[in-house]
C-alpha cells in the first residue's frame, strides 16, 4: 500500500467515524403537544330536528398549491367536528344536514429580498390562505330553510421558523378561522333558521 492510499484510508475512516459520532450525538425534538380543537366548551346550538347529517362536498386535490392535508388540523376535520359538538338535535319530523363546501389551504412562496439589507432582515417566506364554507339545511314536509357561511384567514410563516413553530402557526390559522366561521355560522342560523332554533 502506497503512503497516498494509506491516507486516503485514514481519512475516510475519520469522516466515516465522525459522521457516526454525530448521528449518535443527534438530539430528537420532542414532539409538539397542540391542544385539542374543540367546541364543547359553547353552548349548543339546539335545533328541532331528528338527526344532523354530515355531508361534505369538498374533495382535497392533495396536490400544490393546496396543502390543507398536511394541517395538524385539516379544516374539513375542524368542520365536522364543530357540527358533531355545536349541532344538537332535540327532535323533530326532518333531519338536517351540514354540508360542507369548502375547507381548503393554499400554499404561496413568497419572494425574498436579496440585497444587502434582506439578508440582515427576517424574511417571510410562505403565505397560507384558509377557507371554510358550509350550510346547514332542512328540508322539511312543507318547509324547506337554510343558514350558510363563510370565513377566510391569513398567515405568514417567517424563514427561520421551526417545525414545531410552523405547526403552531399552521393551527392557530385553523383555530382563528373556525372562530370565525362559528360566530358568523350561529348568527346566520338564528336569522335563517330560526324556526328550528330550540
Amino acid at each position: 500500500m502506497t503512503t497516498i492510499e494509506a491516507r486516503t484510508r485514514s481519512a475516510l475512516a475519520a469522516a466515516i467515524l465522525g459522521a457516526a459520532l454525530l448521528t449518535g450525538c443527534e438530539t430528537q425534538m420532542p414532539a409538539q403537544k397542540l391542544p385539542d380543537l374543540t367546541f364543547a366548551h359553547l353552548p349548543p346550538l339546539a335545533l328541532a330536528v331528528q338527526r344532523v347529517e354530515i355531508d361534505s362536498r369538498f374533495a382535497p386535490t392533495l396536490r400544490a398549491p393546496n396543502v390543507e392535508h398536511t394541517f395538524p388540523v385539516p379544516p374539513a376535520r375542524a368542520l365536522e367536528r364543530w357540527a358533531s359538538q355545536r349541532l344538537k338535535p332535540v327532535g323533530g319530523s326532518a333531519p338536517a344536514r351540514f354540508v360542507i363546501l369548502d375547507a381548503s389551504v393554499t400554499e404561496t412562496k413568497l419572494s425574498r429580498d436579496t440585497s444587502m439589507r434582506g439578508y440582515f432582515t427576517k424574511q417571510q417566506s410562505e403565505r397560507y390562505d384558509a377557507k371554510v364554507e358550509a350550510a346547514i339545511e332542512i328540508n322539511d314536509v312543507n318547509r324547506r330553510a337554510a343558514a350558510n357561511a363563510i370565513a377566510s384567514r391569513w398567515t405568514t410563516v417567517p424563514e427561520d421558523a421551526s417545525l414545531q413553530e410552523r405547526e403552531r402557526i399552521k393551527f392557530d390559522l385553523i383555530e382563528g378561522l373556525m372562530k370565525d366561521f362559528d360566530a358568523e355560522i350561529e348568527k346566520n342560523v338564528r336569522q335563517h333558521i330560526a324556526n328550528w332554533v330550540r
